[in-house]
């Protein structure tokens, strides 16, 4: 009823505020015997954490898992995996001039509306702190995955404000702080962030995110489409504003002839549909990219309102990121991570006797 949940047979359910002594997370549904242990998660958690780089927000939280639950003798029991992270770098006075203040473009307005209270410390529940525990879920997504069928999935940042790759090369990805497939533009986007920072304004992002090793067959004809499971995980992300399946938005200047996935006994000849066809699987890798809005916590001043009505101009101090977009590659990969093990268990409930007989393209 209050919608933090997600999933069906492989459910997350988080909770917490960005200023609370912790954030949290349950997960429920993960099969047994999958090998689990705290050091699992540091790589991810690492990725999206803030701190980074000069070019995130500094504040610096420790981001150390507890599992409390779900695991023994370090597999998975089939219960519900408990996971813990304890807030340790909060500066809730950084918001004292924002407690009866509307932030323009920012989530405090709608929560008023909603609720008739709210958090005004760092956005509460809305703040991208809460992403944290849906990588954290997203490290056991990925490794039963992994596990079971052989999935990989990786993301990179794939448009900076104006700036896009001119190349595309995958081992450069983790070897610079914006997760940027081409080396050679990496100054000038360090260059470009320096100078976007100093002028107290921000910038949107897209990150693409691609899963390699999909089985045919996951998914369903309608209200279960994985493209529109997908598309609702990517855009529950704090900040999203567009999702694209494949070539996305590109398909609507191209021609059937160009755009159709031409088959062959050899496999499929393109990938324009992003490895999803009729809201299933194709086999192919699964493409998907999410577009980030620029951060509404900034210092240039903005019109707004108090909580009175009365016209008020807002400068949004704090710890904050010029551009969200720069940590979001793990959290999309997370999420996608979740929708495909959701997918496969459900798949595995009603149709897992299909493998056996239906033969699939190379």
């Amino acid at each position: 009823m209050s919608s933090n949940s997600f999933g069906k047979l492989f459910t997350v359910t988080t909770f917490g505020e960005s200023h609370g002594p912790a954030i949290g997370c349950v997960v429920d549904g993960c099969p047994p015997g999958l090998p689990l242990d705290v050091e699992d998660f540091s790589r991810d958690l690492e990725r999206r954490a803030t701190g980074r780089s000069r070019h995130t927000s500094q504040r610096r939280e420790a981001d150390q898992i507890e599992i409390l639950s779900g695991v023994y003798q370090g597999k998975t029991t089939g219960t519900p995996i408990g996971l813990l992270i304890r807030n340790t770098d909060q500066r809730s006075k950084d918001y004292g001039n924002l407690l009866e203040t509307f932030r323009p473009g920012h989530a405090d307005y709608t929560y008023w509306q909603k609720y008739g209270i709210r958090d005004p410390r760092g956005g509460g529940r809305s703040s991208a702190r809460e992403t944290t525990m849906r990588v954290a879920a997203g490290v056991i997504a990925k490794k039963w995955l992994a596990h079971r069928y052989g999935v990989q999935i990786r993301g990179c940042l794939t448009q900076l404000g104006p700036n896009r790759p001119s190349a595309m090369d995958w081992s450069a990805v983790e070897a610079n702080p914006f997760f940027w497939p081409d080396p050679e533009q990496v100054p000038a986007l360090e260059a470009y962030m320096d100078a976007l920072r100093k002028s107290g304004d921000s910038v949107g992002a897209k990150v693409t995110v691609m899963a390699d090793g999909v089985p045919a067959g996951w998914g369903a004809p309608i209200y279960d489409k994985l493209s529109s499971q997908i598309a609702s995980a990517l855009m529950s992300i704090n900040a999203a504003k567009a999702v694209e399946i494949g070539d996305g938005i590109e398909a609507a200047s191209q021609l059937g002839t160009q755009h159709r996935d031409e088959m062959s006994p050899s496999g499929f000849n393109s990938n324009h549909a992003g490895g999803i066809l009729g809201g299933i699987s194709t086999g192919q890798p699964v493409i998907a990219q999410v577009t980030l809005k620029p951060t509404s916590s900034i210092l240039v001043p903005g019109a707004s309102v108090d909580l009175h009505g009365a016209p008020v101009e807002v400068v949004t101090k704090g710890r904050h990121d010029p551009c969200v977009g720069i940590r979001a590659t793990p959290i999309a990969e997370a999420m996608l991570a979740l929708v495909l093990a959701d997918q496969a268990l459900l798949q595995r409930a009603q149709c897992a006797d299909v493998g056996d007989i239906q033969p699939r393209l190379a």
